[in-house]
């Protein structure tokens, strides 16, 4: 847990939704300070850190089946303001004495919603009629007297509630995603309106406090740091090495999974905006043998990140007096990796810099961006003064191209994608599209198509084309490039990339679709 000197916070307490750190992040966009924590935290403890307000997360259980995740029911006693959002409504209600079971009509997905004409501090300045994004099962169906309701939609007649005597308000809704248009006014209402927040917090702040807590674990012992070459692990280094100086070591992993030229792009770019001892290691022999006949994904990754940890403890083991290891870790990789705080959240996917690495090196971890979403990482990286070209750069998987070759990773398949990805890049760059998109790559299929090539019948590869807007990587929905360029993406890609004759773009949005496609 991150220490905040600045005592204006809001807690949000996970019951294993998928989007608690969607909370976190909207919080901190309207300059108030968040953190998660565990739903099982006593109130004893909240009342000692004193926040501003307490935000209770969705989650994927049912509120009256036994071994439902609780809270401490003492918390609605401590007289701070309550937003319970989804199952966070229905347990803050439960334990109000209202009555929650399933609806036989469930909502999900885009839903029509009526605020009520009352006097109602959380639906300040909204729109009587919005669109908010439900995900439920589930809803309140009794309310006791000391209830009153503040919004409803077709099949749900408590889409929002507030308690009449004590801070308590709940919406059934999601107000964190940007499916529901005015839900980051809803969550200011309730942070200026209700909780009585003024804003005091930014990433400066953030920042400062990162470089003192850095400084307090790390003392004058030595930090090592694995470097890709993409923003996080270049904003963790540079955040480091603020915080301790020439303190810091990095290790740059070379596995043959990366996109053309990019070992020399990356050396070249830290030794060029880094004065660190820096040490490059050539092993994508090493990675490419490892991975001969594998096709699970998991596999992949699991073999990449177990390779990675071989040849990060050789070279480590050559740096002497190392206490730390630094890993670029994000909200994002937290959430899809393992349980927040030990919660009910359910694994998406593993990620190699998300586990057993500090234990395999017997190193104590750093992580200075754990709290952070990509967007709060590109900010701090600007305010560290980071080359541009390398805080935008769109996000790369650390399993590289190998979760981008769908089945098996082989050097001829890596070239294939290899030239298709370049040839991406280079037309978003040329469109000017670059900035505006999250994230764009190509995607190696493993099947062939019939195609027609001169005179000659072709049976070659496919390639998919996935490009998203999203600022936090949690929710995305896919780009609409002109199709222009995207004709001249499909175009160059079929004359220029041997063995391709077809491409296809994912029009797939997040979720249920991930952004990547392994």
């Amino acid at each position: 847990m991150m220490t905040q000197e600045n005592n204006e916070k809001i807690l949000i307490l996970d019951f294993g939704s998928q989007y608690a750190q969607l909370i976190a992040r909207r919080v901190r966009e309207n300059n108030v300070f968040s953190e998660i924590v565990s739903h099982k935290t006593p109130a004893e403890q909240i009342k000692k850190i004193n926040p501003k307000g307490i935000i209770l997360s969705g989650g994927p259980a049912s509120v009256y089946v036994k071994d439902a995740p609780q809270c401490d029911r003492e918390i609605v006693q401590l007289g701070i303001p309550i937003l319970g959002i989804c199952y966070g409504m229905q347990l803050g209600c439960q334990m109000l004495g209202a009555t929650v079971k399933p609806t036989p009509t469930r909502e999900y997905g885009r839903t029509a919603c009526s605020a009520l004409e009352r006097d109602n501090t959380l639906f300040k300045s909204i729109d009587k009629d919005i669109p908010v994004w439900m995900s439920h099962g589930d809803q309140v169906v009794e309310l006791p007297g000391e209830f009153e309701s503040l919004a409803l939609t077709k099949n749900c007649p408590y889409a929002a509630v507030k308690h009449k005597k004590r801070p308590f308000y709940g919406v059934q809704f999601h107000p964190e995603v940007t499916h529901t248009l005015q839900g980051s006014q809803i969550i200011r209402n309730f942070l200026y309106e209700i909780c009585g927040c003024t804003g005091t917090w930014a990433m400066h702040s953030y920042l400062e406090q990162a470089v003192r807590d850095i400084r307090s674990q790390v003392g004058d012992q030595r930090v090592v740091c694995g470097l890709s070459g993409g923003v996080d692990s270049a904003v963790a280094a540079a955040l480091i090495y603020k915080a301790i100086g020439n303190h810091l070591s990095c290790i740059f992993v070379d596995n043959g999974l990366l996109r053309n030229y990019e070992a020399e792009e990356v050396v070249k770019t830290f030794k060029e905006n880094f004065i660190v001892d820096l040490h490059a290691i050539d092993a994508r022999d090493r990675f490419l043998q490892k991975l001969n006949g594998v096709t699970d994904p998991e596999k992949k990754r699991k073999i990449i990140g177990h390779e990675f940890i071989d040849v990060f403890k050789e070279e480590a083991g050559k740096i002497s007096q190392i206490k730390f290891l630094a890993q670029g870790t994000l909200y994002p990789d937290v959430i899809e990796s393992i349980p927040a705080h030990g919660g009910p959240t359910v694994t998406i996917k593993s990620h190699h810099n998300v586990g057993g690495l500090p234990a395999q090196l017997g190193f104590e971890l750093v992580e200075p961006l754990r709290f952070l979403f990509k967007d709060e990482v590109r900010k701090i990286g600007e305010e560290l003064g980071l080359p541009a070209e390398l805080v935008w750069r769109h996000p790369f998987p650390g399993p590289g191209l190998s979760i981008r070759i769908i089945g098996e990773v082989t050097q001829p398949r890596l070239e294939v994608l290899r030239n298709a990805d370049k040839i991406v890049i280079e037309e978003i760059r040329k469109a000017g599209l670059y900035r505006s998109i999250a994230q764009c790559f190509a995607v190696l299929l493993p099947l062939s198509t019939v195609g027609v090539m001169g005179d000659e019948r072709s049976y070659e590869n496919v390639i998919a084309i996935r490009a998203v807007e999203t600022t936090d990587f949690m929710t995305a929905d896919w780009c609409r490039i002109p199709h222009e360029t995207l004709g001249a993406i499909s175009n160059r890609i079929i004359n220029e990339v041997k063995g391709v004759n077809r491409v296809v773009y994912d029009i797939s949005t997040k979720p249920p679709s991930t952004i990547e496609w392994e």
